[in-house]
């Protein structure tokens, strides 16, 4: 008896965990991805983060602390300036002013400009930590890159139904551009 009440009360913990879990999992998942229209903002975050780890990586290729410093200061910069720029088109174009609640919204729609940031930062972290040489930090910090526009270009196609052969080239969009910085930092650090 005692081993059937067991069975069951492991059977409704698993069943009250599950949908706790991936809730939670799917919370992690949206915020270090993206949500559906979180999607561009991760994109261009990510693309603008490459884009300065090849440039900042050029400038200072034995500081991963500037680059990484340089990095994650971009990314707020930017994002302040595509949160304003948002803010005007959007009051303008829905010709209305904009409130308080408006503004946090967009706010959190463009946060995966500020989130992209956070893979090659952790990166450039690790090489200045000693944990990857210099260049192996820029180069990882790239691959993260890459990797976060494939992931972003599959759930693009998955959420406009776009089949396998969408799918590939959504990733191939996404991750060529990535791959037109990484040539970039190629041709400019070699």
């Amino acid at each position: 008896m005692s081993g059937r009440s067991s069975a069951n009360t492991f059977s409704w913990t698993m069943a009250t965990a599950s949908p706790e879990r991936t809730r939670i999992s799917r919370r992690a998942g949206r915020l270090v991805l993206g949500v559906d229209d979180r999607i561009a903002s991760t994109v261009f975050g990510t693309i603008t983060a490459m884009a300065t780890v090849t440039v900042y990586g050029k400038a200072f290729p034995d500081s991963p602390w500037k680059v990484e410093e340089l990095v994650a200061s971009t990314a707020v910069v930017l994002w302040i300036a595509h949160l304003y720029t948002h803010a005007l088109a959007e009051s303008i174009s829905d010709d209305r002013r904009l409130n308080g609640a408006r503004v946090w919204s967009l706010a959190v729609r463009e946060l995966g400009i500020l989130l992209a940031a956070i893979p090659p930062t952790v990166a450039l972290t690790l090489g200045a930590l000693g944990l990857f040489d210099e260049t192996g930090s820029i180069w990882l910090a790239l691959a993260l890159g890459l990797a976060i526009l494939a992931v972003e270009g599959v759930r693009y196609a998955r959420i406009e139904r776009l089949g396998s052969a969408g799918m590939l080239l959504a990733m191939s969009a996404n991750v060529g551009i990535g791959l037109l910085v990484v040539l970039l930092k190629a041709e400019v650090l070699h």
